[in-house]
């Protein structure tokens, strides 16, 4: 399916921040068709976890899905060996040629019919646009900088959509001109730490795999937010296997802290 057949006044599933997590996709794409949604589009950062992102693959292959390149997937076509942290070292050694393939031709932003799609902020597929760094976590950023970074973005209809992640935090905000910000949250990976801009860590505090629903309504947008369930205990014990517990406690409890 091509982006420019998304019809935005039928519903529509948003994913975003698979990370390599096969079991919560699938369970995802089961309760997406069980609610008869069969338009999708996917934010990027799909691959790297220490899951099982062989099958993240099996599931998205073919399916002609939307999809944006977040920073993972960039860091997977341009690191090389040392050159990669140890997630993604495992994810790249995991994954069929042809994954490389297809993320090479993903974009990094898509705009069509009022709305606007980028993996975390436009034009930096690594910054917060909603979250600032505090003390040991994060928080809603101010809402003059939440502002500043969607000025450039013209949506070409009044109150338009922005859709993002990159935090993993489910989120709809809107702006003063109406047009209306959505994170969908993760779908396989609910708590993380970072070290930029400084050490800290961002987590959910469910195992849950999330995603919204996104629909054009006369008079604006509906959005709802969804948690399903999946078995985010055989999840953990796929990290165990690779040596992660820290994986296996952030998608076996969506807690780090």
């Amino acid at each position: 399916m091509d982006w420019t057949d998304t019809d935005w006044t039928d519903r529509t599933a948003v994913l975003a921040d698979i990370h390599g997590n096969a079991l919560a996709l699938g369970s995802v794409l089961e309760d997406i068709a069980a609610q008869g949604i069969t338009q999708m589009v996917n934010l990027g950062d799909i691959f790297s976890g220490p899951l099982d992102p062989a099958g993240v693959w099996e599931q998205l292959k073919g399916r002609g899905l939307p999809t944006l390149r977040g920073n993972h997937d960039r860091y997977l076509i341009e690191g090389t060996g040392e050159d990669l942290g140890p997630t993604d070292r495992l994810t790249a050694s995991l994954l069929p040629k042809e994954a490389f393939d297809w993320i090479r031709g993903l974009p990094e932003q898509l705009l069509w019919d009022g709305v606007f799609a980028c993996h975390a902020t436009p034009g930096d597929d690594n910054t917060y646009w909603t979250e600032q760094v505090v003390e040991g976590g994060t928080s809603l950023a101010p809402p003059a900088g939440i502002e500043a970074l969607a000025t450039g973005i013209d949506t070409g209809i009044e109150a338009g959509l922005i859709l993002y992640a990159h935090t993993h935090i489910p989120r709809v905000l809107q702006l003063a001109d109406g047009r209306v910000m959505v994170n969908p949250g993760s779908v396989g990976c609910p708590a993380y730490t970072d070290t930029a801009p400084r050490p800290h860590v961002v987590q959910t505090g469910s195992p849950l795999a999330r995603y919204a629903v996104v629909q054009r309504d006369p008079g604006g947008w509906r959005v709802s937010h969804q948690a399903v369930h999946y078995d985010f205990d055989a999840a953990a014990e796929q990290a165990r296997t690779h040596g992660r517990d820290d994986w296996a406690r952030a998608v076996g409890t969506g807690w780090l802290g």
